[in-house]
């Protein structure tokens, strides 16, 4: 038994919204979309993308106690995942990230870790944590 590959799925409100953004500013492309699900790519990276919109959530009120959140695809959930890419050349990266406006904070800078890789972080437009990585050496 091996296995051979992960395919980070994060949770956004609007597949369309998103497909745009990670096109515009992450430079991945839509290899197949639908109404509540995506599938981008960026060189041999693949990104799942699924729709986290259900509302029904909010109308419960005090019920909630009683009928818990259970869908699994609620619209709080957008902006809450994380992954990280690992990449070859995190400094150009890095660069291009800074021209498109997608390294919001100015202190912001590559970082070398004590585990061996050199990183930095990128908010998407619902805040889901996307880390690039480069391992030393």
């Amino acid at each position: 038994m091996k296995m051979k590959k992960s395919i980070p799925a994060l949770p956004v409100r609007n597949i369309g919204e998103s497909i745009k953004f990670y096109s515009e500013k992450l430079g991945f492309e839509a290899r197949h979309y639908e109404d509540e699900f995506a599938i981008l790519v960026r060189d041999e990276v693949e990104l799942h993308l699924w729709k986290s919109g259900d509302e029904s959530w909010r109308s419960k009120g005090a019920a909630l106690s009683i009928l818990p959140v259970c869908s699994g695809a609620e619209s709080f959930l957008a902006g809450t995942a994380s992954c990280r890419i690992e990449v070859q050349g995190i400094n150009q990266l890095f660069r291009e990230y800074q021209r498109q406006g997608v390294i919001y904070d100015t202190n912001t800078v590559v970082v070398e870790q004590p585990w061996g890789d050199r990183e930095f972080p990128v908010l998407d437009h619902h805040r889901n944590l996307i880390t690039f990585y480069e391992v030393i050496g």
